[in-house]
């Protein structure tokens, strides 16, 4: 965890992902956004056609909704979003879509996994899967790992960035190693927080296991939103997550506008400041640093939990991924 430290990037808490992206072109180049019609995705996707990227593709698990926010948002420049059907906690619908891209045959410059669920009544989906850990994990996994053949250099030639958005609620749990399906009890908070955790610890092998293709991969924290994201949440789990002082009063966290909630995850896949660095985890515009785990302040710079950048679990949650999936592109 060397690297895994501020580099002064000049942005901040409330920079917006319009401001992050001002003097770069992405013409030519060609993204992904999970996610890319709501809350913060929807702000990326604005700010990377507005930047002159060539194409972004969106899916969604409601095509028909996902175009119409789009057209609304992104305007008479939305001919170059192109959104498609995907359900992330469905591996028959990872698939269906990843063919589809895949026989487009053109290559990917960016991947933002953008899209994810937060403190979901318990489910199970698939073999017997819990939600989050499927739709957060492992459909964003298989996505990757069956897009790869667009993404690798020896395609593209222009060294792709994978962005895997997680967040500060990593530090709610690691990968419960005994019982990743929550079979003994479901917690939905620290279902999240290994959802989450899983995120991070997706970039930082899929980085060790992509560099020598020119693939480079970061997680990040986008902030405290107030987004869809939220919509499973009632008055006493929002008690759950705050924190508070030596004064009795709750640590408030300063909640970020979606479109400074979209900086850090465009600042990640485009900026030059990160070239030939990856597997970091980012938050506010920056790398993040190394955080204590005995110092967690909720919504707040939070930094990365150790548990999260640990190479060993990295490669145990990826060899885990390819059993249940099928899938490893590197096998």
């Amino acid at each position: 965890m060397s690297e895994q430290r501020p580099l002064g990037s000049g942005f901040g808490l409330h920079t917006t992902a319009t401001e992050v992206l001002a003097g770069i072109d992405l013409s030519g180049k060609r993204a992904l956004v999970t996610g890319g019609y709501s809350g913060i995705g929807i702000e990326m996707v604005r700010a990377l056609v507005a930047a002159g990227i060539d194409e972004v593709l969106v899916p969604a698990r409601r095509p028909a909704v996902a175009a119409e926010a789009l057209a609304a948002t992104v305007g008479e420049q939305c001919s170059r979003v192109t959104t498609g059907a995907l359900d992330l906690s469905d591996q028959a619908s990872v698939a269906a879509y990843a063919e589809a891209v895949l026989a487009d045959g053109r290559p990917l410059d960016l991947v933002i996994n953008s899209a994810g669920v937060m403190a979901t009544p318990e489910e199970h989906v698939g073999p017997g899967w819990e939600l989050q850990l499927a739709t957060n994990h492992l459909g964003h996994y298989a996505l990757v790992n069956r897009l790869w053949p667009l993404l690798a250099a020896d395609l593209s030639g222009r060294g792709a960035r994978v962005i895997s958005v997680s967040s500060g609620g990593h530090q709610f749990s690691g990968i419960r190693w005994d019982d990743l399906a929550f079979t003994g009890g479901y917690d939905k908070w620290q279902a999240y927080g290994q959802s989450k955790t899983a995120n991070v610890l997706f970039a930082v092998e899929l980085d060790r296991l992509g560099a020598t293709h020119g693939v480079r991969a970061f997680a990040l924290h986008p902030g405290a939103i107030l987004t869809p994201l939220g919509r499973h949440l009632k008055a006493a789990d929002m008690e759950d997550l705050l924190t508070y002082g030596s004064d009795g009063k709750p640590l408030m966290p300063e909640f970020k506008s979606p479109e400074a909630g979209a900086a850090t995850a465009a600042w990640g896949a485009t900026s030059p400041m990160l070239d030939g660095l990856g597997g970091l985890y980012l938050e506010d515009c920056d790398v993040a640093p190394v955080a204590d785990p005995d110092d967690r302040v909720t919504g707040q710079a939070l930094g990365v939990f150790p548990h999260a950048k640990d190479p060993a679990d990295a490669a145990r949650l990826w060899l885990w991924s390819a059993e249940q999936t099928g899938l490893d592109a590197f096998a």
